[in-house]
């Protein structure tokens, strides 16, 4: 059956509620929108688009194209097999008459298929679609029940669970009510405006005029909408004092959700508090108010702020007052916090940080400062940093954590580093060591901003690091979606600074100067493993991202912990070049076969002295003249050149294989044999696995 598009119609629901909480609107949004056009299809129903909106107040979908009519469909019903449903002769047998009757289908029409190596009757049952509007009143039920929430629950009698009381349902299919009921809840036509500014309830003639009317009423329906009004009226506003709103995307998309009708309002605070870290300022606006903050021209945060309000322009006096009311009793205790801060050195609250346990297995807060003393420390001397430096980065690593103690950080757990950078400057300490206590929390999310200085990101690392060999030593150990310590965030701020600074240093180093300084680390050589492959799983995901094929990756993720990240690369386009090199087929055929001869355990070291025959001879001396030569390759990351020097070993193992028996009866000539081929093995697996890789 095919319609005309001029006979399609509108869907329209709208779910009235209590207001919902600003982060729950996306997720209902996605869920509405998705839900219903699953319902739609299972029921055979066409549509050609389904848009989805939402406020506090409301959660709506509009689907558009969509038929008078259910699609016609062929179904397929398998009863019995061929050997139950016809006796000897072809006949039918009584199952097959009462699969048929079952079925409301002839004897004669049932066909005859496979299924599961078996040959079985199949009734073809032809189903004529009904009319939409019969279906859509279950449809629309199932689409407001399946929307789930957090902490969705029952209210007052009502039986159904949801985020918040549903007061009204509105159901359109074009200009007609579709009829269903929700705890007692009727669906109509009736919607309601602006709770505030249009709070009467009024009638909704036809699905396409929703969003228009809504308009009318003091109700941006679509969030996107609301965004862009936002950001136009705030500039408009801002405009004439040649300022403009702090950035802050989490901020504006938040806002958004608390409102249905935005409507700016200019407000403003005493000078004096701008004498506080702007980031704290920010945070007290962000935080608890939902307000934006303001800055110049040049970036400088200035004394005025902005409401979102969710009432008429001409209610803005009375927001303005009460808001700057609020806001100046918040500034009071941000900066009672601060000064009270301020009367302490950072450096005199490390005897506090004993008192804060960081985990209940792995000590204190001190205990974890002391760990990064001597995690940096090391990595310090392993990049040979002057001595000026390796001593700010003691000074800054026993500073690190110290603000956590501090009540401004109570209060704001995440200025955490931030306010350690102002009192430590107001302590009289140098800028370097200041902005490390600040960097060496970065980045706080995959893809964020990364420690600038060699200070900050030798703490982050020495940070990260503990994070995670402390917490893999007691089995904290992420799992599925489960990372409740950020480890994998952890794992992914080492692995961008190793790439991004270029450090002579590999994690696995890292890892070993971390997990000693966990002396009763139980399992220490399982907890090694579980961090390799750990680091592994996330070396592998950055360098695929990265573009690198998953068999290039492969070949080099067991390299990934013993040698610099860095070096990864260099090492993996010199294979990416290598495999159009036309003979890297030959090569790659030649070291297979000695990685599948040679076996697992080790074996005695080689001697020279039992190399008899000619060829064997031939390859020992092949691999030891590349040796040097392939040394200097790698020493200068020449990775190219040292893949060029290994195919020299092509034609000594063909021939080796050719004329020499690796099994020999002679247990002694057989064990030094295959030493001499995982000898080889061993030198060409220094640049890469090559069992890895496939054939070009």
């Amino acid at each position: 059956m095919t319609d005309s598009p001029r006979n399609h119609s509108s869907l329209l629901l709208e779910i009235g509620t209590e207001d919902l909480p600003a982060r729950f609107v996306p997720p209902a949004i996605k869920q509405i929108k998705e839900n219903i056009g699953v319902f739609l299809t299972e029921n055979h129903i066409r549509f050609s688009d389904i848009r989805s909106y939402g406020t506090p107040r409301r959660l709506a979908v509009i689907v558009d194209g969509v038929p008078p009519m259910q699609e016609d469909r062929t179904r397929e019903v398998f009863g019995p097999s061929t050997k139950a449903a016809f006796d000897s002769r072809g006949n039918p047998t009584k199952a097959a008459v009462g699969f048929a009757n079952s079925q409301g289908v002839s004897v004669g029409s049932l066909a005859v298929k496979n299924k599961d190596k078996g040959e079985y009757v199949v009734a073809v049952i032809e189903e004529q679609g009904v009319h939409v509007k019969e279906v859509l009143p279950e449809i629309l039920k199932r689409t407001v029940l399946s929307i789930h929430l957090p902490k969705s629950m029952r209210w007052g009698s009502g039986t159904v669970r949801f985020a918040r009381p549903v007061r009204w349902l509105l159901a359109l299919f074009d200009n007609e009510v579709i009829n269903f009921e929700i705890d007692g809840i009727r669906s109509d036509n009736m919607t309601k405006g602006h709770r505030f500014l249009s709070p009467a309830a009024f009638k909704l003639k036809e699905a396409a005029g929703y969003s228009r009317l809504l308009g009318n009423n003091f109700v941006i329906v679509d969030p996107e909408d609301r965004k862009k009004m936002i950001i136009e009226r705030t500039g408009k506003l801002l405009e004439p004092l040649g300022e403009k709103i702090v950035e802050d995307e989490e901020l504006l998309e938040t806002v958004m959700n608390l409102v249905e009708y935005p409507s700016p309002v200019l407000g403003e605070f005493s000078e004096t508090y701008l004498t506080l870290p702007k980031e704290l300022l920010i945070t007290v606006m962000k935080g608890h108010q939902k307000y934006f903050a303001v800055e110049d021209g040049d970036g400088r945060l200035t004394n005025h702020f902005v409401i979102i309000s969710n009432t008429g322009e001409d209610n803005a006096d009375t927001v303005k007052v009460g808001a700057e009311k609020v806001i100046r009793a918040r500034f009071e205790d941000a900066r009672f916090y601060y000064e009270e801060d301020t009367k302490k050195q950072l450096i005199e609250r490390l005897e506090e940080l004993k008192k804060v346990t960081f985990q209940e297995s792995l000590g204190s807060l001190y205990d974890k400062t002391l760990r990064i003393v001597s995690n940096s420390g090391f990595l310090a001397e392993r990049l040979m940093l002057a001595d000026a430096d390796r001593e700010k980065i003691r000074s800054a690593a026993l500073l690190a954590k110290a603000d956590l103690v501090t009540g401004v950080v109570r209060e704001f757990p995440e200025l955490q580093g931030i306010m350690g950078k102002y009192y430590a400057l107001h302590d009289g300490r140098s800028d370097d060591i200041a902005t490390a206590v600040e960097e060496h929390y970065l980045p706080t999310y995959s893809g964020g901003r990364l420690p600038q200085t060699d200070i900050g990101a030798v703490l982050s690392l020495a940070d990260k690091t503990d994070n995670i060999a402390a917490f893999f030593c007691v089995g904290l150990i992420p799992s599925g979606s489960e990372d409740p310590f950020a480890l994998r965030r952890a794992a992914l701020g080492i692995i961008a600074i190793l790439l991004d600074k270029g450090y002579d240093v590999a994690i696995g180093d890292l890892v070993e100067k971390a997990l000693s300084n966990l002396p009763d680390a139980k399992n220490a050589q399982e907890t090694k493993e579980s961090i390799r492959k750990f680091f592994e799983g996330r070396i592998e995901t950055v360098l695929s991202d990265q573009g690198y094929g998953a068999d290039l990756v492969d070949s080099v993720l067991s390299l990934s912990l013993v040698v610099r990240l860095g070096e990864l690369r260099y090492r993996l386009d010199a294979l990416r070049a290598f495999r159009q090199d036309a003979a890297y087929n030959d090569f790659l055929t030649a070291i297979k076969r000695i990685c599948n001869i040679i076996p697992k355990k080790s074996l005695p070291e080689m001697n020279p002295g039992l190399l008899t025959e000619e060829h064997e001879k031939k390859l020992k001396d092949s691999l030891d003249s590349l040796k040097p030569a392939l040394a200097k390759h790698m020493e200068q990351n020449s990775f190219r050149e040292a893949l060029v020097l290994l195919t020299s070993l092509t034609e000594p193992v063909n021939q080796f294989f050719d004329h020499v028996l690796v099994m020999d009866k002679r247990e002694e000539v057989k064990q030094n044999r295959l030493s001499l081929l995982t000898e080889i093995w061993n030198t060409v697996s220094a640049v890469a696995d090559f069992s890895k890789l496939p054939a070009a």
